[in-house]
């Protein structure tokens, strides 16, 4: 497999506001076989830059069948299984989205025809992983 696979997504999402109604939300998803533990997700809020969180791709997966994640990040089953929740905290505040499992599912399965799971470290190099630590640029 080429190290510089790439999947991508757009996914509609909800934002989960403190009197309980929803804010409609567009995320773009992008997942590289050359960073193979790892998914991005920019949340695209009005004109502004996009807000990037970076997830495991495991808690993302493990977050589909049951509660996971401790601290900043926190993933667990919507009540129909139609959706998962991601809680998100930072020091600028909390945030609640809702998040469509079927498309956010088929996501995840592509990334796993692209780098399938245990074989992450066969993606990964590790003399540039090392350099870019040891001499930053």
């Amino acid at each position: 497999m080429n190290s510089s696979t790439t999947v991508s997504a757009e996914l509609g999402l909800r934002l989960v506001v403190p009197d309980r109604t929803t804010v409609p939300l567009l995320a773009g998803l992008e997942y590289a076989a050359d960073d193979p533990y790892a998914i991005r997700m920019a949340f695209f809020v009005g004109d502004d830059e996009p807000v990037e969180w970076i997830f495991a791709r495991e808690l993302l997966t493990v977050g589909i069948v049951r509660k996971v994640g401790d601290g900043d990040v926190e993933v667990w089953p919507g009540d129909d299984d139609s959706t998962l929740h991601i809680a998100l905290s930072s020091p600028f505040g909390n945030a609640l989205f809702e998040v469509p499992l079927s498309p956010l599912a088929d996501f995840l399965h592509r990334t796993y025809q692209a780098v399938p799971a245990g074989e992450e470290p066969d993606f990964i190099d590790i003399d540039a992983e090392l350099e870019n630590l040891l001499w930053p640029s």
